[in-house]
Formats: C-alpha cells, sequence, structure tokens
C-alpha cells in the first residue's frame, strides 16, 4: 500500500514533531486486554466529529490522528509478519462538533487534508457530511476521490455542482482481495433512512435500494469469501437487518461483517453465527478492533495460518468473531504493538501530528476566553443539579443572555434542546476549542410575541413527553416545514434503543475485576456489555454512571412576583424563544395544544446570534481571567 505524501511535508513542518500533541495529557497507565488477532482484521472509527487532535483535557483518550496513523502502520508491518490481514473501516460522521473542524472559513479547510492522510480501505458517509449543501459538495469534491475506490455510497446520490446530473455520490460497493490471506471481499457503504439532509443530495430508504438490480445482482455473486456492510447506521436497526436479511436470503452461509454507527456508543452484536456488528462509540475516543478467524480463501477452507509472530488456532469451515475496544491514547497503543516512546512513531504519524499542531495555531484553538470553576457534565452528573452543564445554561446562561435590553420587562420562556449542548466542560481553560466542543452548530434563537402563557407553560410538556423523540433528532434540524409526528417517529427509530443502551450504564454497562488485588485504582471509563459479554474493552475502568436528560429545557425571564411574598404570578402572555434548530418541533407543538402558529408569526431573536456566540460572550464576561 503507497503511502500518500504527507501533506505536512509541503508545509515544510518540522520532522521532529513530538507525537501527539504538545498539551495532551498523557495517558494513565491502566490493566490492559491484548488484542484478539485473528486471519483478517480490522481497526474501525466512527462519529470523530472532527476531533482528530484528540481530547486535550481527558488522559485516556489524548492519541491524535497522527498517532493513529503511526498505530496503524505499527499493526499492518505486524499482520505483514503473521501473513495475515488488516484493513482500515470508517463509517462517517467526520464534520461537525470540533474547533477543528468548526472554527476555519471554509469548515474542515484543515481536517480535509489531515484526514485524507490514513489509508483507509472502506469509508462511507454521515448524516453530518449532507446537513448542508456546501458540506456535501465538499464531499463530493474532495473526500470522495481522496479515498477513490474506496469510498462507498450505496444509498446516496448527489446533484454534481458542474452538471447538475444525478449522480452516485461514490460507487455503490466494491469487491477486492486481501493481498495475504487472499479472501474475496464483497463491500457497501450505506447510510440510514435520513432525510433532512440538504435539496442538492438524495438518500434512497435502504428497503428501496435493496431491491435495486446492481445490489441483487451483489448479493449473488458465489465468488465472495465475506460480506462487508460498512454504514452509518445503528447495529440494532431495521436498516441494518433489512441488508442482512436480504443477504442472507440468497447467501445462507456466506459469513457477514458490519460495522455501524451514528449513536455514538460502544456495541457489537450478533445476527446470527456468521453474521457479527461492530459499533466504535464516538468523537475518537475510540479505535475499534474486529477479527475474523477460519473465513475461506478464493472458494478453499485454510487448514492452518502460515506461521508467524502471532499464534493462531486451526482454521476450521465455521468462522470465529472477536472484538475490542480501544481508548485511543498512546498507552494502549505502545501496548498493542509492543513498541514503546522511542520506536512507535512513524515519521508519517509525526509529520500529520505536527500538521496538527500547526492548523490548531493558525485557527487560535487555544485562546482562552475564561477559567471554568469547575467541571459541567452532559450525563455523567443528574439533571437539575449544580454539576449539570443543562442546569448552567438554564439558570444562569440563558437568563443574563437573552433579555433583551429593549423590553427588559417583557416575561420570556425561553426553551432550548439539551442536543444542542454536544460536550462536557472541564474545570479549568475555557478556549475556542472548548466552545466548539460544547456548541459546534451554527444557529440563533428564534421568537413567538405574545403567546399566551396558558400555552407557552405546557410546551415544555409536550417537547419531552409527547415527542420524546426529539433528542435524537440529529441537529441542526432545518427542514422547510414542519416536520409531521410520522417523520419525528421515524427518525427516532434508528436512535433510541441505542440511546437508551448509552444512558442507562448503571445497569447496562458493568464494572470490571481487577484479578490483581493489589492494583492500582481503576481510572473512570468505559465498562462495556454487549453481545459477547463484558471483556471487549481494551482498558479496565471502574464504572461511571450516567444519568438521563430531558429532550428540552426551559427558562423563565422576567416573570412578575409579588412584593409581598415569594409567589410568582403567572403573566398574561410571554415573548416565546427557541432554538432555531427546534422551530419545527415547536410549531408542531403548539399546533398539538390547538393554535395554529406557523412561519409567518415567527421571527429571528437577537439578529439571530449564534448560541455558540451567546455562550463565548457569557463565559467572558462570568468567566474573565487566566486559570
Amino acid at each position: 500500500m503507497l503511502q500518500k505524501a504527507c501533506t505536512a511535508l509541503l508545509l515544510g513542518l518540522p520532522l521532529a514533531a513530538q507525537a501527539a500533541q504538545p498539551s495532551a495529557p498523557s495517558p494513565i497507565a491502566a490493566p490492559l486486554r491484548d488484542l484478539p488477532w485473528g486471519q483478517l482484521n480490522f481497526l474501525h472509527t466512527t462519529d470523530s466529529h472532527g476531533w482528530h487532535a484528540g481530547h486535550l483535557q481527558e488522559p485516556s483518550y489524548s492519541a491524535d490522528w497522527g498517532d493513529y496513523i503511526s498505530f496503524s502502520e505499527r499493526l499492518h508491518e505486524k499482520a505483514d509478519r503473521a501473513e495475515v490481514d488488516l484493513l482500515l473501516v470508517d463509517t462517517g460522521d467526520r464534520v461537525e462538533g470540533n474547533g477543528l473542524y468548526d472554527a476555519s472559513e471554509p469548515k474542515g479547510r484543515f481536517t480535509s487534508d489531515i484526514f485524507r492522510e490514513q489509508d483507509i480501505d472502506i469509508i462511507c458517509s454521515g448524516n453530518h457530511e449532507l446537513y448542508k449543501k456546501q458540506t456535501s459538495q465538499r464531499e463530493y469534491l474532495e473526500t470522495v476521490p481522496n479515498f477513490s475506490g474506496n469510498y462507498l455510497a450505496s444509498n446516496i446520490d448527489i446533484f454534481d455542482p458542474e452538471t447538475g446530473d444525478r449522480v452516485p455520490l461514490a460507487q455503490r460497493y466494491k469487491k477486492f482481495t486481501t493481498k495475504n490471506q487472499g479472501i474475496r471481499i464483497l463491500a457497501f457503504g450505506f447510510l440510514f433512512d435520513f432525510n433532512m439532509n440538504a435539496n442538492n443530495t438524495i438518500v434512497q430508504p435502504v428497503s428501496q435500494t435493496i431491491q435495486e438490480k446492481w445490489f441483487q445482482e451483489a448479493i449473488r455473486d458465489k465468488e465472495v469469501d465475506l460480506f462487508v456492510v460498512t454504514g452509518h447506521v445503528p447495529l440494532r436497526s431495521p436498516e441494518f437487518d433489512l441488508i442482512y436479511k436480504a443477504i442472507r436470503s440468497q447467501q445462507w452461509d456466506t459469513p457477514i461483517q458490519f460495522f455501524g454507527g451514528h449513536t455514538h456508543i460502544r456495541d457489537y452484536a450478533k445476527y446470527d453465527a456468521k453474521a457479527y456488528a461492530l459499533e466504535s462509540g464516538r468523537y475518537m475516543e475510540t479505535i475499534g478492533f474486529m477479527s475474523i478467524s477460519g473465513l475461506r480463501r478464493g472458494g478453499r477452507v485454510a487448514s492452518e495460518l502460515p506461521e508467524g509472530e502471532i499464534e493462531f488456532s486451526t482454521i476450521t469451515a465455521s468462522p470465529t468473531f472477536s472484538r475490542r475496544y480501544i481508548d485511543n491514547n498512546i498507552f494502549s497503543f505502545h501496548h498493542h504493538t509492543s513498541l514503546n516512546a522511542t520506536n512507535f512513531a512513524t515519521e508519517h504519524g509525526r509529520n500529520v501530528s505536527s500538521l496538527i499542531s500547526s492548523a490548531r495555531k493558525a485557527l487560535q484553538l487555544d485562546k482562552q476566553f475564561g477559567c471554568a470553576p469547575t467541571d459541567l457534565w452532559t450525563n455523567r452528573a443528574p439533571y437539575p443539579s449544580g454539576d449539570s452543564i443543562f442546569s448552567w445554561v438554564q439558570e444562569m446562561v440563558i437568563p443574563d443572555m437573552l433579555n433583551d435590553t429593549d423590553h427588559p420587562d417583557t416575561p420570556k420562556l425561553v426553551l432550548m434542546n439539551t442536543g444542542a449542548l454536544r460536550f462536557d466542560i472541564f474545570k479549568g481553560p475555557f478556549t475556542l476549542d472548548t466552545t466548539y466542543s460544547v456548541s459546534p452548530f451554527t444557529g440563533g434563537f428564534r421568537q413567538i410575541k405574545h403567546v399566551p402563557f396558558s400555552i407557552a407553560k405546557q410546551l415544555l410538556r409536550v417537547l419531552n413527553q409527547e415527542v420524546p423523540q426529539l433528542q435524537h433528532v440529529p441537529q441542526p434540524l432545518r427542514a422547510k416545514e414542519p416536520v409531521s409526528l410520522e417523520q419525528i417517529e421515524t427518525l427516532a427509530a434508528h436512535t433510541e434503543s441505542a440511546f437508551n443502551d448509552r444512558h442507562s450504564s448503571a445497569t447496562h454497562q458493568v464494572p470490571l475485576a481487577v484479578d490483581d488485588s493489589k492494583a492500582s485504582p481503576l481510572t473512570p471509563g468505559y465498562t462495556t456489555s454487549d453481545d459477547a459479554g463484558n471483556d471487549g474493552d481494551d482498558t479496565l475502568h471502574s464504572k461511571i454512571k450516567f444519568y438521563r436528560v430531558p429532550n428540552c429545557i426551559e427558562s423563565r425571564i422576567n416573570f412578575p412576583g409579588s412584593s409581598t411574598s415569594d409567589k410568582v404570578d403567572d403573566p398574561d402572555t410571554v415573548d416565546l424563544l427557541y432554538g432555531n434548530f427546534i422551530e419545527n418541533f415547536v410549531l408542531l407543538a403548539l399546533k398539538f395544544l390547538g393554535t395554529d402558529y406557523s412561519l409567518g408569526d415567527t421571527e429571528a431573536y437577537a439578529d439571530g446570534q449564534d448560541f455558540t456566540d451567546i455562550l463565548t460572550k457569557w463565559v467572558q464576561e462570568k468567566w474573565a481571567g487566566e486559570c
């Protein structure tokens, strides 16, 4: 496999740069499980959302994209010595969610060149690549050519920006043979039934795609040793179930490996004895590892793998599948490659780390707006509480920043979707990078004036109970008309069960025991339970308790009070404010409550100022100073 010429070399960046970002914390030593190598092995990333610099305040996930390149190249060397195969897979949502992507103009100006440096064998699109016209065009004109022959779009079309013709975003599928074992693979790349994409793209429902002639012909190919279905699709979804059943209808015994995404969890699902699926988390926290042994090679059953540095048992006609979720840090990488700080990093990986560092400097991502006095959590603290980021926004940020000085006495009721806040705030420097990690989406507030309070006060209940799926609707929501309840329920079907898994880890995930009673206390982290048990995480952690949060929060500003008691009187009307990405749901809820408000009754509030800017201004005013 030819290594791409690193962009960092073109920029003349120093070759001696250290791996990982200069400000990244050192990983903490922890007990580790080894990788279960097999005949065919995979590394999987998904939902990285621009976090290619790694987590600069979390040691467990502090490796950057350059470190991952070094890791994959060292594992390729290991695989070649053992004469087994290693393939890399990415299943989308590479954009929106971190300053490295969002702070540039145009967005993604640096991340496109950074991401392309990895040699990925199968790659597909997520829904975030399709929300905005300019994002999907960039995907089509840059990312698809960067991974020519490896980028798959089985159910996505785009209108070519030059010709206007409707064409596939990328090729529908690919067939190839692995270089060491000679395993014949037929691969697809799907997106769930997404319908909030920009109007220059078309996502064909999976139920229709599997009826297409090309797909039916592909799954009837008998010269295939393994089907690989990649997709930005939850593992336990109707879409993957349809694809699985379609393949099984023609190939009842051929092994199938699925790689999913979208729900931001670690998950491993068994469909049958020869069909498994892996999802590998979010935000560059996890590198998924998958292995399969016992596969046919060119129609022949391998009786035994060639001898090498890695030991394997005899291959049989019944394949075995194994998985591991790797914490994205240098300590794990060193262990799994049997290398150390002096010999782990490759020249290519160091160059990409340098490129990331230069991009961060150019974007001034370490620019400090203030100093956070405490940790504020999205799901690791109960809501409401003093440690909840949602309570902080509800009780402090919104009342301070959304009180119109021109009408300071007008009662206001403000609704905000909790999904707009994407990540935690850590005690310490609150930087430009922090801003985009917490609130990456462009979008301000809208308002409807003089709404009867008797109606407005019911909206929170409706949005949190009658429409429970609002939490899971991908943001920003930009449909031109209010979406129907049927559309909302369709979207929710893909994410509700996975959300339950992720956010009920007190029962779904269990802590792992350490055999050595004298071992150091475990650090908090992933303790995943999946269809294969609770031994999937490479790093042994103590359990983190997660808490469910509502779909929306509500703030009340300038409500009248009695001068003789603490009782708050109800106003007759309020100005109703809400995040513009939930406008369609608010209008739908108002109709549900018997009103006839429409888009014509709405207007921008505060000139449509982004919540990201509002948040930054609050931090500058209230948390000013260096840490």
